[in-house]
């Protein structure tokens, strides 16, 4: 026996895994003994060879740098480890950040940009911070000891003990968790220009505005501020300079908000200044009414507190169209539902979740909708208007929502000795039909079902003469029902009684034919058998 397709909660999940070690940014790094040597050695491995600088372009009297020539640049600035500067440089310093990467990897390569150019624009804020990279397929002992055990993989070890990376991956994300690890968790702003020039890099980010930056309440704003690892805080304690960040602002002695740039900009928090109840709210509000899926968002969202997901799958022109209606409504079930945009022309991010719809085909914009446990899905199946979706989200919230099985369309069984039976016939065919049913359930890659298959049509010839006794197969990687959840295992033979269909019997896909024959014989009274051929 092979284990069957999983459940819906194991698939979803099972999506989120694969992610997460798609996109291994996140590693389980090992101690290392700290020894806070002096900084002997470390200016030679900053010093860029001047063999290898470029020469800028001149262009009408002024020196510009290509983009190349930029990264190339930062990338100096990256200390490239090796098997004879790894402890120096790890216990040598208070605070390195290592990329442990592998040239062939695809998503090493993609970070490593965003990883020098972090690297940076950390040195022009000044930051103590180290950044350096290992090749861990060219030092793989240096690599073991650092703990890296996949690529790529991001640690920052605080005076030689390591811990894990848990921010984003853009160069933003990697500066932004990097100052907050290393003593710069809030931001403060004491003047209106000071405020108009944040305003000018930062579009995201969460004010608080006090008296005094003291007292029980401040200390749990800058808790929270360092628990956070997306979001830039700052603080003010003038009301003016609070206006610039957040026009909407009312005369208070002290305030919270969070500002996102997008239609949705401004969201006031009323809570309590508590560490825990600033990161819910946060976690709540942090994202777009309408949220992109990406790869390198994909573990954030999955791992919202929103857990009711609607998720609309459409290419970019059809959701220019449809955006301003999923804004709409979106700010209609604000903190209950999340939206999530996906392009459906990424086989990557839409592929996965249109197979547990049955709709991998579909060029067509498709709505569906996850609940907060991941055990059932729901599908919109008229269309997209405001008013049909605005009532699929009602009935989602209420929990009316009836869950989407997946179906095969209904076949043509005239001729068939063993009835194909499809997700919308179930019912129908085997749970309200007056005759016994014997189903195969089965999956086309199971190895053991071909066997099965063949037990099955042997045993429809021979009870062929039977009018109480149908047989019939389900492909159960395409067809979905409640009453198939339970089964755990291809192939099943499940044997369906008049009068008590809640209740099948299970039959071993073990025995013999003739062994089966005398299981139907014995659970049934067979009326009118004509047995043709001997098993």
């Amino acid at each position: 026996m092979f284990p069957t397709k999983p459940t819906l909660k194991f698939t979803y999940l099972t999506l989120t895994l694969l992610l997460l070690f798609t996109f291994n940014y996140v590693s389980y790094g090992s101690e290392v003994v700290s020894d806070n040597d002096d900084l002997d050695g470390i200016e030679e491995l900053l010093a860029v060879d001047d063999e290898l600088e470029l020469e800028p372009k001149v262009s009408g009297g002024d020196v510009k740098l290509s983009e190349a020539e930029v990264l190339t640049k930062a990338q100096r600035i990256v200390i490239e480890l090796n098997n004879d500067n790894t402890e120096r440089v790890i216990n040598g310093n208070e605070f390195v950040l290592v990329l442990g990467y592998a040239p062939w990897c695809a998503r090493s390569a993609e970070l490593m940009p965003q990883f020098a150019e972090a690297a940076s624009l950390l040195k022009e804020l000044g930051t103590p911070l180290l950044m350096a990279k290992i090749d861990a397929d060219r030092y793989p002992k240096s690599a073991s000891v650092l703990g890296i055990k996949g690529f790529p993989t991001l640690l920052l070890f605080v005076n030689g003990t390591s811990q894990q990376y848990s921010g984003g991956f853009t160069a933003h994300d990697l500066v932004l968790w990097a100052r907050k690890k290393t003593g710069t968790p809030v931001i403060r702003i004491s003047s209106v220009t000071e405020a108009d020039e944040f305003l000018k890099k930062h579009h995201t980010f969460v004010i608080g505005l006090f008296d005094k930056f003291e007292g029980q309440e401040y200390e749990e704003f800058v808790r929270a501020a360092k628990s956070d690892n997306e979001i830039q805080f700052v603080e003010v304690s003038k009301f003016e300079v609070a206006q610039v960040l957040y026009p909407d602002i009312k005369i208070t002695d002290r305030f919270l908000g969070l500002v996102k740039g997008e239609p949705e900009r401004y969201t006031t928090y009323d809570g309590a200044f508590v560490t825990n109840e600033i990161l819910e709210f946060l976690g709540y509000n942090k994202f777009p009414l309408v949220t992109e899926l990406t790869e390198m968002n994909a573990i954030k969202v999955y791992s919202s507190p929103v857990k009711l997901q609607v998720l609309v799958f459409a290419n970019v022109d059809d959701l220019k169209n449809l955006l301003d209606t999923l804004q709409d409504v979106a700010r209609t079930f604000k903190s209950k539902i999340m939206f999530i945009h996906v392009d459906i022309n990424d086989e990557n991010l839409a592929k996965p979740f249109l197979s547990l719809l049955g709709l991998e085909e579909s060029k067509n914009t498709v709505v569906a909708a996850f609940d907060n446990g991941m055990s059932s899905k729901y599908l919109l199946e008229s269309q997209p208007t405001r008013s049909n979706i605005e009532e699929f989200c009602n009935n989602l919230v209420q929990g009316s929502l009836s869950p989407y099985f997946k179906s095969q369309p209904i076949p043509d069984n005239t001729e068939a000795s063993v009835h194909v039976i499809v997700g919308k016939t179930f019912d129908d065919a085997i749970l309200s039909s007056k005759e016994n049913v014997l189903l195969e359930v089965f999956a086309p890659w199971c190895i053991n079902c071909e066997a099965t298959s063949k037990q099955v049509e042997k045993l429809a010839k021979h009870y062929k003469g039977s009018n109480n006794l149908i047989f019939a197969r389900i492909d159960a990687s395409v067809n979905e029902h409640p009453k198939l959840q339970d089964v755990n295992d291809y192939p099943t033979l499940l044997l369906y009684r008049e009068g008590e269909k809640a209740n099948p019997i299970k039959l071993s896909t073990k025995s013999s034919l003739k062994e089966l024959a005398a299981s139907i014989n014995k659970h049934l009274e067979v009326q009118n058998h004509v047995a043709k051929d001997e098993l």
